[in-house]
């Protein structure tokens, strides 16, 4: 154990030390911070209104419980902002009334809710007084945070590999990988000492991708059974790229390769009919994604997880088999 711990901890210093192994490391932060800014939060409105500042303040608050609301200083500032490219309707007072203002390439349904809304004040309405019944299905989170988590989950496992191989490429640089064959450490050792790196980084950033984006309410022993297994074959071939490339460049061109069956398993999961599933079930990336979907949904269970998580480890114990001899050769 000792001998493995000591060529992660040579690891770790040689990624503090070069950026863009430290870029990789603190990626999962950056996005995850990114997905929080630009995703909207489950009761978002889309609908987007402009009024005059100072005209009526209890009609702005009013209409600022069922859409966003920004103030203009004059009809010409409202007029050109709906003019503006994004989707944006006004609502302007003449005389005793209001009336809408769009510009005309708006959805049917944006015009119809302001119109809905700018009569319900009017005629001094709220929720209470419709004949609507709201269903909580309490639902935290919403369904585009949970899908890009869920991509960024697979993403990190490809970023371990990537990690690995980054730093196979650094023994080979410095001539230092030949000497597992004249030390006591075994080639098991070295392969087991050269992937904790990318372990700890897909396990701990994953982990930081899901409490950072609020998904607080799910089993975390289920996501981590997902998350171990779904960068097995990330980090398998982390370890051959690493091997068989001569650069930095060439491993990370590599590892790359592996973006595009994890983007077809999204988008079959996401958007193909059932009739073209099974085109997809060779993909490890498939499996773990409908695992990871289920955790992150709060709907999984044991079985379930199990079952997927299964898929996954064949799937890998297959390429390992299929990779052993590279890697056996690639260490001599």
């Amino acid at each position: 154990m000792k001998k493995i711990f000591n060529i992660f901890r040579r690891d770790l210093k040689v990624n503090k030390r070069d950026f863009l192994s430290l870029y990789l490391i603190l990626f999962p932060i950056i996005i995850a911070i990114g997905i929080n800014i630009f995703t909207p939060g489950i009761e978002d409105t889309t609908v987007n209104l402009a009024l005059l500042e100072g005209e009526n303040e209890e009609k702005i608050e009013f209409l600022k419980d069922y859409a966003n609301v920004e103030t203009f200083e004059s009809k010409d500032d409202i007029e050109n902002r709906v003019l503006d490219r994004d989707n944006v309707i006004g609502i302007i007072k003449e005389s005793d009334n209001y009336y809408i203002m769009p510009e005309g390439n708006e959805a049917e349904e944006l015009i119809n809710f302001a119109k809905s809304l700018n009569a319900f004040d009017d005629l001094d309405l709220n929720i209470e007084d419709t004949n609507v019944e709201l269903i909580d299905l309490e639902k935290t989170v919403p369904p585009l945070k949970q899908t890009l988590v869920n991509g960024v989950l697979l993403l990190i496992a490809v970023l371990g590999g990537m990690l690995i191989s980054f730093n196979i490429v650094e023994e080979k640089s410095d001539n230092t990988i030949n000497a597992i064959n004249i030390t006591p450490t075994t080639r098991n050792q070295f392969i087991l000492g050269k992937s904790i790196i990318g372990i700890a980084v897909v396990v701990l950033g994953s982990l930081a991708v899901v409490l950072i984006t609020g998904f607080r309410d799910i089993n975390y022993i289920q996501l981590l059974v997902m998350i171990l297994v779904g960068s097995i074959i990330s980090m398998l071939l982390g370890f051959i790229q690493g091997i068989n490339s001569s650069d930095v460049m060439s491993a990370a061109s590599s590892i790359k390769v592996l973006m595009l069956p994890l983007i077809a398993s999204v988008l079959a999961i996401e958007l193909l009919a059932d009739k073209w599933q099974k085109f997809f079930y060779w993909s490890p990336f498939y499996w773990s994604y409908k695992g990871n979907k289920l955790v992150l949904s709060g709907v999984s269970d044991w079985p379930q997880i199990l079952f997927y998580a299964s898929i996954v480890l064949v799937i890998s114990i297959l390429v390992y088999l299929g990779l052993f001899k590279k890697i056996r050769s690639g260490l001599e």
